[in-house]
């Protein structure tokens, strides 16, 4: 769905742009934090149930800090994610390894090269406010504000022809 600068957007549709935007999966920066001590690093995502999966080792120190702050960014392109992280279990623990499917069809390298089934977990981000850039069907630049907690939706023009 493209938006046009004459149109308001409902929660759906401005959600529904997000995840179309991200597709399937991304490689994301995520970003967190404790005691303002502030990391970055590269995540490879899956988008499904309104939510962002990634995988990652539970002893890594990203992984550590999110036991401790679930509070994370993460971004690719046009769009920023804020939201709350939280660690599902072992990835070949989880019921129906819906993740661990989509993760060999997607992103096969990494789960080749990644995989270590004793220290493997999902994470499950859920977010609460979401920034995404784009371009309208009449190339006009704007801004969409999706606060996931209010169901509220701004849109903000960013130029003018």
């Amino acid at each position: 769905m493209k938006f046009s600068a004459d149109k308001q957007l409902t929660f759906d549709q401005a959600v529904s742009i997000m995840f179309e935007k991200l597709g399937d999966w991304k490689i994301m920066a995520l970003a967190s934090s404790v005691n303002d001590y502030v990391m970055v690093r590269n995540v490879s995502c899956l988008f499904y149930d309104n939510k962002i999966w990634f995988k990652t080792d539970k002893d890594f120190r990203k992984t550590q800090q999110l036991y401790q702050n679930p509070n994370v960014a993460l971004c690719w392109s046009g769009v920023q994610v804020e939201g709350t992280a939280r660690n599902m279990g072992l990835v070949v623990e989880e019921p129906g390894r819906r993740f661990e499917k989509l993760y060999k069809e997607f992103l096969w390298g990494s789960y080749n090269k990644y995989s270590h089934e004793d220290s493997e977990i999902i994470i499950e981000v859920t977010p609460k406010f979401v920034e995404v850039w784009d371009t309208s069907e009449d190339n006009y630049a704007y801004q969409i504000f999706i606060d996931f907690e209010k169901q509220e939706v701004t849109v903000k023009q960013y130029d003018e022809k």
